[in-house]
């Protein structure tokens, strides 16, 4: 019976207050009922211009109109976490309740995560003054967060790349230099030792961990187009990560039709993702022909494109500036996607012909993408 009357309780919930006549709740328990009321205050809205008339032929017996601030509270006592970042994003998304990033008390309120991250840069320009500036703190919050997450996977990439060029003497199997120390013991060999003779080991080398050098430059170039979001997000953090390691020069350029370098930024992950203008077109050939500028040594430099490949500037252009790049030495890397999830939606098209002009081109989540990039510097 408890089983039947939690899901008939559930249902209920899942209806709205218009069903009651049909379902009651089977519990006087008043929690039911603010549930009610604030998923009632959400999900009405899905009725329009209908609610109104709902109302009237039931009468005037709703509960008091809720205020953003305290559905915000209240959602947060009454569901679980995931809940709660589901329905703000519903709010934000779905019903077009902007006045949740107009007034700071109630952008203070809400969960920080990637989605409200996404929704601040995406409507970052209605903001100013003490909300902005809230704005701002989220999403230092929520970018250290996603630093956090990623920085040490990404130092292990890069630190934990053998260099079998150098000894070191740090004795550690894992660095074990056996093909060198083999060679150096030849001379021990001992022939009359057994049956096959004895290779005595009198001095056992180890292969030292990378040296830290600014040897290679990495030009991290970002579509900033709104399908890109997620993209731009992890690129901009990425590059944030990447210019705190000794070994890499770090330039970060985002681009639409025009170009920005936000190479002076990227250290600070706030400054460049809110500096991000999302929307309008994409001349990618243009952002290439500005990052071929800052190859000083080709072989010695990746280019890192992050884009999902439409062209709005003419694929000719795009291929042609494509092809210089390669051909000079350096290494392009066109990314289509760039996240956590690396589900790329893109031309192929064009992704086929630049692919056969030598450059990689897929779809990487940046642990994908800092062991690449480790890989190729050691």
């Amino acid at each position: 019976m408890a089983d039947e009357q939690e899901i008939l309780n559930r249902w209920r919930l899942v209806l709205g207050k218009f069903a009651k006549e049909q379902i009651s709740f089977c519990s006087q328990n008043p929690q039911l009922m603010d549930m009610e009321n604030v998923l009632d205050y959400l999900y009405s809205r899905e009725y329009g211009d209908e609610q109104e008339l709902r109302k009237d032929k039931k009468g005037g017996d709703e509960a008091s109109r809720l205020t953003i601030p305290y559905w915000l509270r209240q959602i947060k006592k009454l569901f679980p976490k995931r809940t709660v970042e589901v329905m703000e994003r519903h709010a934000l998304e779905k019903y077009g309740m902007t006045e949740l990033l107009t007034d700071p008390e109630v952008l203070r309120k809400l969960e920080p995560n990637k989605e409200l991250l996404k929704t601040i840069l995406e409507l970052k320009h209605m903001m100013k003054g003490e909300v902005l500036n809230v704005a701002k703190e989220i999403v230092k919050k929520v970018a250290d967060e996603i630093t956090k997450k990623l920085e040490q996977d990404v130092r292990k990439s890069f630190f934990g790349q053998i260099n079998r060029n150098e000894s070191s003497p740090v004795k550690s199997a894992r660095n074990l230099d056996i093909k060198k120390t083999i060679r150096m013991n030849l001379k021990n060999f001992d022939k009359n030792s057994g049956d096959d003779g004895q290779l005595v080991l009198k001095d056992v080398y180890f292969s030292s961990r990378m040296k830290k050098y600014n040897q290679w430059r990495v030009i991290i170039c970002v579509d900033e187009s709104g399908s890109m979001l997620d993209s731009v997000i992890h690129s901009a953090i990425m590059a944030g990560i990447f210019a705190r390691l000794p070994m890499l020069d770090t330039r970060l350029v985002i681009f639409d039709t025009s170009v920005v370098d936000l190479s002076g930024y990227v250290d600070d992950p706030v400054e460049t993702l809110m500096s991000v203008q999302l929307g309008g077109g994409t001349n990618i050939a243009g952002a290439l022909n500005y990052c071929e500028g800052l190859i000083d040594s080709p072989y010695r430099t990746m280019l890192i494109l992050v884009t999902d490949l439409y062209e709005g500037g003419g694929y000719h252009n795009l291929y042609s500036i494509s092809k210089g790049i390669i051909e000079s030495g350096a290494k392009l890397v066109v990314l289509t996607a760039l996240d956590m999830e690396a589900e790329p939606n893109y031309d192929r098209h064009a992704a086929a012909t630049l692919a056969e002009m030598g450059a990689f081109v897929g779809a990487m989540t940046p642990e994908e993408l800092s062991e690449w990039i480790g890989k190729i510097i050691s």
